[in-house]
């Protein structure tokens, strides 16, 4: 089970290259449900999605390379490109803090994943958070795919 919060940012946090990151791309095989595939650094994964906004199933399964480049042709809409940096916070909790290139930049959005339900409702978004989005399927990576499609989201 994947239990997030999504937020927009106001402002980058101060000395982002000391964090460690993965350059990321994926691109969606079906949206509905969302099966997805995806390279981070030099990992490949087959990703199926349940619906859903702030908890959804999820599976991973891992993919050769040969097989994510067989299957990368055969996305429908947007190939995803992004820088994630991972940002510890002192509460054990992690702060991934995507940048996206290509057509969907300048977009800047931060997810923070939990254990529980009672601890993402508790959790206190940090000062340079902006607008939560988790409630909005329009920040779904699958929904950000299909941009090239029809009007997404003004960014």
């Amino acid at each position: 089970m994947e239990i997030e919060r999504k937020f927009l940012i106001k402002s980058l946090p101060d000395n982002l290259e000391s964090y460690s990151f993965h350059q990321m791309e994926q691109g969606y095989l079906c949206t509905e449900p969302v099966v997805r595939i995806r390279r981070q650094d030099e990992t490949y994964y087959l990703t199926y999605k349940s619906k859903g906004l702030m908890m959804r199933e999820e599976y991973n399964l891992p993919l050769t390379k040969e097989a994510y480049l067989h299957l990368l042709p055969k996305i429908d809409g947007l190939l995803i490109v992004k820088k994630r940096y991972l940002i510890p916070l002192s509460s054990g909790l992690t702060v991934e803090l995507d940048i996206f290139e290509g057509e969907l930049a300048p977009l800047i959005l931060a997810e923070v994943e939990f254990q529980t339900e009672e601890e993402a409702n508790a959790f206190i978004p940090l000062e340079w958070f902006e607008q939560e989005v988790t409630h909005s399927v329009k920040y779904h990576n699958s929904f950000l795919s299909q941009k090239g499609k029809r009007e997404v989201v003004t960014m």
